[in-house]
This record gives structure tokens, C-alpha cells and sequence, in this order.
């Protein structure tokens, strides 16, 4: 295992700058989730770790090692794909020793560590089957196997759930998190879910346009996003985000005037972002008054969908209301879970 230190990275391509002086500590054994929309530069970062892209600038360290110009092979990484990326012609068995028997590993280490990564996948009855005889949950699980008989220094993850059914990403999902509780191998993961970033990271690194938004741990993030795109993508559903300016008494939206905590700094008058989780809205008779546009049970939960005046939010309840479109609810913030932004700038408050 080691840490891995990525120092001003950047990244072009030809005249076009896809990453912009990208600096990430990564600590020994941590798993970091590099999450953001697509064309962020994520997969970008992560090639350029494994060695299958070129650093236009910085220093990317594994170990004690300055690896910009060492070849993936000598880098001491195990990768794997989105698409899985096995041998169709050889068995589950060779197609995890692979690796091993190009670098003429003894063939009696090679079985052993086969047999241990099988054992850790419960693959072991699939070893003489081929990737076209097993489901996609199976050959993502031997992409994994194939990884782990390197016994790599660091593993790479680039988005390798986005091909696998709902219900099989959520199990996929936790087999990964409890293989790297087991191994405790340092790991970096790509993905654009940020649910997959949430529930599986030590630390997130949120990117937008080839920079870093904000680093921190899954919850710091939850409960103070820097800014407004973080709040935006974080958290599903999605923070409601109502612009409006600063008054007095609270903030005025569309003409609405939205409570927040007492000793609140800001000054009056000021544009800013009003910003509360649908989760943190509470039936209340002092609430805003809003009608309901739009009810989405799930089940365990109840979607609401209001306008305001001129404004729409969204409301989540974990118990069951008889909610109809037409109905007026009176909601009201939690005032400890209010977040400010600053309207021009985007920054937290």
C-alpha cells in the first residue's frame, strides 16, 4: 500500500486545458471517491495515475516515487474498467492470472493467490467457466479478482457499476466498500453518482471543468458544501436553492420572506442563494404557504413538489401524509440546517 500525492497536475490537449493545477493528497490505505458531471476531468486524473495518459504539469507521487514517466506496468496500480475488459477466449481463472504469468510469477503463487481472490469473490465455483457464460455482476467481480492477485499498491476504479442494473450496483456496491475494509488497500474511484460517492468514500473530491470545487469527508460535504455547486450535487434529491435578498427578518423570495437562524451576519440587502434540503422542510402553521404540484411516493418516502408565489421547492417526508396535487401546505425550514450563498459568487456564507 501507499499514499499517493497528486501536486499541480495539469492536463491539455493540444490548446485545450482539461485540467487545471489539480492537487490531491491521498493517505495510505483511504478510499477517495473523485465524483462530478461528465467532462469534469475526472477519468482524465484517474488515466493519468495509471500512466495511460500524459501529465502536461505537476508531479503525481505513489509511494515515496515521482511516476509521471514510469509505464503503467511499473507503477505498482491495478485498474478496473468500466467495461470490464477480460480475455473473451480464456476462463475466469486465466483470465485473473493473467498478469501474474506475464511476469513468470511461480505458477504455484499465481493458484494461491487465484484461490484467494476467488474465495474473497465467491467465484470460486465460476474459475473454469468464460466471461460469456457469467452475469455482469460476476465479471465485474472477476475485473476485480484479476486486480486484486497483483497485489497492487494502490487500486483504480474508473466507473465500474454504470453497466451493471440498479439492484446490482447497490450490492456491487457494498461488496467493493467490505473488499476494501478487508484489504485496505489505498483506493481511488471514479464515478458521476454521488450516491456511489457518498455511501462508499473516506474522503470525496468533487470536480467541475477540470478543477476541485472541495475535499472532505461525505458528510462534511453534506452539511457545508463550499459552494453552490456542491450543494447542487450532492445529495439526492438535490438541495433547493431559491434566490432571493436579505431582509430583516429573513430572506425575500419571489416575494416570500423565508426565516433564518437568529444572528445571522449577512448584511441587509445582499443577493444571495436560499438554500434547505428537502428532507429539512417541516409541516409547521407559521410555515410558507405553497401548493402542491406533483406527489411521488417511493415507498419509504414521499416526494412533494410546491410552488410558492413565483418559486418552486421540493419537500421529502419519511412518514405518510395523504398528499393531492392542489393542496396547500405550510412549510417551514428547520433553521439549523439553513445555507446561505452568495449570489454573485456562489460561495457558502
Amino acid at each position: 500500500m501507499a499514499q499517493v500525492a497528486i501536486a499541480n497536475v495539469a492536463k491539455a490537449f493540444g490548446t485545450v486545458k482539461v485540467l487545471h493545477e489539480v492537487s490531491v493528497d491521498i493517505a495510505d490505505g483511504q478510499f477517495v471517491v473523485l465524483v462530478g458531471p461528465s467532462g469534469c476531468g475526472k477519468s482524465t486524473l484517474l488515466r493519468m495515475v495509471a500512466g495511460l495518459e500524459t501529465v502536461s504539469g505537476g508531479t503525481i507521487a505513489i509511494g515515496d516515487r515521482i511516476v509521471n514517466n514510469l509505464p503503467p506496468a511499473k507503477r505498482d496500480i491495478a485498474m478496473v474498467f468500466q467495461n470490464y475488459a477480460l480475455y473473451p477466449h480464456k476462463t475466469v481463472e486465466q483470465n485473473m492470472a493473467f498478469a501474474l504469468k506475464l511476469r513468470k510469477t511461480d505458477p504455484a503463487v499465481v493458484a494461491e493467490r487465484v484461490k484467494r481472490a476467488a474465495d474473497i469473490l465467491d467465484l470460486a465455483p465460476y474459475l473454469k467457466r468464460y466471461p460469456r457464460q457469467l452475469s455482469g455482476g460476476q465479471r465485474q467481480r472477476v475485473a476485480m479478482g484479476r486486480a486484486i492477485v497483483r497485489n497492487p499498491q494502490v487500486f483504480l476504479f474508473d466507473e465500474p457499476l454504470s453497466n451493471l442494473d440498479a439492484k446490482l450496483r447497490v450490492q456491487m456496491r457494498t461488496e467493493i466498500k467490505e473488499l476494501h475494509q478487508r484489504l485496505k488497500t489505498t483506493t481511488i474511484y471514479v464515478t458521476h453518482d454521488q450516491i456511489e460517492a457518498m455511501t462508499m468514500a473516506d474522503k470525496i473530491v468533487v470536480m467541475r471543468d477540470g478543477r476541485i470545487e472541495q475535499v472532505g469527508a461525505p458528510l462534511d460535504l453534506f452539511d457545508r458544501p463550499a459552494n453552490l455547486f456542491v450543494a447542487g450535487f450532492i445529495g439526492s434529491p438535490s438541495m433547493n436553492l431559491l434566490k432571493g435578498v436579505m431582509r430583516k427578518d429573513g430572506v425575500d423570495i419571489a416575494g416570500t420572506v423565508f426565516p433564518v437562524a437568529q444572528g445571522n451576519a449577512v448584511e441587509e440587502g445582499r443577493a444571495v442563494v436560499y438554500g434547505v434540503r428537502p428532507e429539512h422542510l417541516e409541516i409547521h402553521p407559521d410555515g410558507v404557504p405553497a401548493k402542491i404540484s406533483v406527489v411521488e411516493p417511493t415507498g419509504s418516502e414521499t416526494l412533494v413538489f410546491l410552488r410558492f408565489g413565483d418559486g418552486e421547492m421540493v419537500a421529502l417526508f419519511r412518514e405518510r401524509h395523504d398528499f393531492k396535487p392542489g393542496d396547500t401546505l405550510k412549510l417551514k425550514p428547520r433553521l439549523d440546517h439553513i445555507h446561505l450563498f452568495d449570489a454573485e459568487t456562489g460561495k457558502r456564507l
